[in-house]
């Protein structure tokens, strides 16, 4: 019963990670770079998220001390996870446009599986790659087909998201076996600890040069919206779900941000739901259903 109940968890987590992370490509891009510069956001994002998560595990976790040949595998986690991956995606985001980065990060559960292969020993069922590849379509058909563009103006921008998906989907699958030896929270709380002297150099002038005092409110808010939702709540959950399930698991539903995209821009009034997108979503579900059945 509890095995169930833990796998219910785990599902609604990771739907709840692609229902905020799909809002994320737009909202964050409102802000950028206009009132503040993808590396300083990239600061305050780390900073916020560090200190409530180090708030959070101090109340939650009575978890035993980390041992010291641990460190270094945290620290390798907070350069995938936190570091590399924020500040490419931020950057890449800020150049490319939100749809592209939607795309490109759909590559990220194909590179879960093989380093899921590779270094877990994780099994590669014809079920898991046949359900992974057809929420892969369903997700491209719903985001335009091939309508979408990737243009020299672009370039750079989708180079740094495609890193992105390739460094975070490294993240998932080697911050594993962490996982399963401590609490998820104690790892995540050190891949900020760690990654916010690494993002450190980089965003402190962008960060130090915006004037917080003349922010409108609506910046004011996608400001909290990405420190504390898109990362404080993201990474909690992320991290619950990889110590219960797969990292192909947790990858692959990746596949469902862009439903989660489609859905709010058609509730804010922003985009219409017709028939095509409807059934692109049957085929991303339906997809995820087949690479997440036992």
């Amino acid at each position: 019963m509890q095995d169930k109940q833990t796998r219910i968890q785990v599902h609604l987590a990771l739907v709840l990670v692609s229902l905020i992370y799909g809002a994320t490509f737009t909202i964050a891009k409102m802000a950028m770079p206009q009132y503040i510069q993808p590396f300083g956001f990239i600061l305050l994002r780390v900073s916020v998220a560090a200190v409530c998560i180090g708030a959070f595990h101090l109340i939650k976790v009575k978890d035993k001390k980390v041992e010291r040949q641990d460190l270094f595998p945290l620290f390798v986690s907070a350069i995938f996870g936190v570091a590399a991956n924020m500040l490419l995606f931020f950057k890449g985001l800020s150049i490319t446009t939100p749809i592209n980065g939607a795309v490109l990060m759909l590559n990220t559960p194909i590179f879960v599986i093989l380093f899921a292969a590779i270094w877990l020993k994780e099994s590669l069922s014809m079920a898991k790659i046949g359900g992974m590849l057809m929420a892969a379509f369903g997700a491209i058909l719903l985001m335009g087909g091939m309508r979408f563009n990737f243009g020299m103006h672009t370039v750079l921008g989708d180079v740094f998201v495609m890193l992105n998906a390739i460094i975070y989907a490294f993240y998932l699958v080697y911050a594993k076996h962490l996982m399963k030896k401590y609490h998820p929270l104690t790892v995540t709380k050190y891949a900020f600890v760690f990654g916010f002297f690494m993002v450190l150099p980089f965003g402190f002038s962008e960060l130090k040069a915006v004037d917080f005092m003349q922010l409108p409110l609506q910046i004011w808010l996608i400001l909290l919206f990405v420190t504390i939702g898109s990362t404080f709540v993201t990474y909690v959950l992320n991290a619950y779900a990889l110590k219960h399930a797969s990292s192909g698991l947790v990858g692959s539903y990746i596949y469902l941000q862009p439903v989660m995209a489609a859905l709010i821009a058609v509730i804010s009034g922003h985009d219409v739901l017709t028939t095509e997108k409807i059934l692109s979503m049957l085929v991303i579900f339906t997809g995820l259903f087949i690479a997440a059945r036992k």
